[in-house]
């Protein structure tokens, strides 16, 4: 039976969709400005904004596998060595979890107990939530944070590009425009949610962040 997920697992999946969704918007609204602004070529617009929109998906996909495949890797390990350490020095071990508990107000002879009742029953798992601040068993999930990253990134890439490639001529550069702040308003707002932030100021500096990224590239295109 699969264990049930903890609050860290479900929120990496969370943070790499927020991370991806935002990346997949920048880099995809400043390809197709850039692209625009030189050329009224629809097709041309579609292929450099959907080539983009791809290589940007697999990207934040690739980084967040090998991110949160690196920090899975370190969590089993710190697990193996705790492992080896209860076998090689148990009372040193028995020490640092009563110290964990005096450390938060407990005093000597209570947290002597308490260590010893907890290493009693489970020595690994006290162990490396106490040093570690890791659920045995509940590693971080590379594919599940890849999965999320890419598909964030692609949704959220594809907003600006069907705007601009279906609104009317002339209303094509400030509708993408309008689409493209408010996604990015949304993934501050989502962004600030999940870290316990500032709402308003995630908000107000994503909003900023995507149309100095517009008027950069834009900029860029009319030079050609």
């Amino acid at each position: 039976m699969a264990k049930k997920q903890n609050m860290d697992e479900r929120l990496n999946a969370i943070r790499a969709g927020v991370l991806g969704s935002n990346d997949g918007i920048l880099t995809v609204v400043g390809v197709l400005f850039s692209v625009a602004a030189a050329t009224p070529n629809r097709f041309t617009i579609l292929l450099a904004g959907f080539a983009d929109l791809v290589a940007c998906a697999f990207s934040m996909a690739g980084g967040e596998y090998a991110s949160v495949s690196s920090q899975s890797d370190t969590e089993k390990a710190a697990v193996a060595l705790e492992e080896r350490n209860l076998k090689d020095d148990y009372q040193g071990q028995l020490g640092a979890v009563a110290e964990h508990y005096v450390s938060r107000g407990v005093s000597q002879g209570t947290a002597n107990a308490i260590a010893a009742e907890l290493l009693m029953k489970q020595p690994l798992a006290t162990v490396v939530n106490v040093k570690y601040n890791i659920d045995l068993g509940h590693y971080m999930n590379p594919i599940e944070a890849a999965v999320a990253s890419l598909v964030s990134a692609a949704l959220a890439g594809l907003l600006p590009l069907i705007a601009m490639l279906f609104l009317p001529p002339d209303l094509r550069f400030w509708g993408t425009i309008i689409v493209t702040a408010l996604t990015a308003g949304i993934i501050g707002y989502l962004s600030a949610k999940i870290g316990q932030g500032l709402v308003k100021r995630a908000i107000i500096r994503n909003v900023i962040i995507s149309l100095i990224t517009i008027a950069i590239h834009y900029g860029i295109g009319l030079l050609f």
